[in-house]
């Protein structure tokens, strides 16, 4: 049996494997709505909240959705984004000089389990793809309380699966087998785009996420679903 450890080696590795290749995969896979999902993240953060102060971007990968947040025009604040893949991290640093200029953005490799920040920190957080992939869902929930400020906002950003049964056939045969093909065949990497839809496939669906993240420290936890069902935003107030 595959301890919690060698799980968190195992993952940390594979990202580090396809990074070259994570972004070109992500926008044509999905052809470019992780684009506009990245969008309605940041549209749901700043939903009648702040647009100041600090805010954490956990899971950042290659920055994308750090940068959707700190390019918005009314944001003024700057963001800390982390990531357990160091050459993740370093595929997005490129992205943070635009017209000659840093973005507000610093970057920090860290494991969600066990965040190098102070408690009550951060004025609201954002988490993009990344809370599947914790080896302890709950404990990465927590520690993202721990380092917000109570009345903070968190965003997760994470995949799902439709429910209205024509939709859903149609996609599971994309996401279980043209995905994991087209992947392999890109990346490079002979599991990478397997492990995508398994891990969704059993990973907790909406309502049982949103009840995870109200154990977790917050309050007012919703959700709403994206392009079908493929994808969903969850949100919610620390406590």
């Amino acid at each position: 049996m595959t301890s919690p450890v060698e799980k968190s080696a195992s993952v940390r590795s594979m990202f580090g494997s396809i990074a070259p290749r994570y972004d070109l995969l992500n926008h044509l896979l999905s052809l470019n709505t992780d684009r506009r999902w990245r969008r309605a993240a940041v549209d749901e953060l700043l939903r009648g909240g702040r647009a100041d102060g600090l805010f954490l971007d956990g899971c950042a990968g290659t920055l994308d959705l750090a940068l959707e947040l700190a390019r918005r025009g009314r944001f003024q604040g700057r963001v800390m984004a982390y990531d357990f893949s160091l050459p993740m991290l370093e595929r997005g640093m490129p992205k943070l000089r635009r017209n000659g200029a840093r973005e507000p953005v610093e970057v920090a490799c860290a494991d969600a389990l066990v965040l190098p920040f102070r408690d009550r920190t951060f004025d609201g957080a954002t988490v993009g793809f990344g809370v599947r992939n914790l080896v302890d869902l709950d404990a990465g929930l927590r520690e993202a309380a721990r380092v917000l400020k109570p009345g903070a906002r968190l965003v997760v950003l994470e995949f799902t699966t439709p429910s209205f049964r024509p939709f859903r056939d149609l996609y599971l045969w994309y996401f279980t087998r043209v995905l994991p093909w087209v992947g392999r065949r890109i990346s490079g990497h002979d599991s990478a785009y397997s492990y995508l839809p398994d891990t969704v496939l059993h990973f907790p669906q909406p309502k049982a996420l949103a009840e995870r993240i109200g154990r977790a420290g917050f309050r007012d936890v919703d959700w709403r679903t994206l392009t079908g069902g493929i994808a969903a935003i969850h949100y919610g107030t620390r406590v």
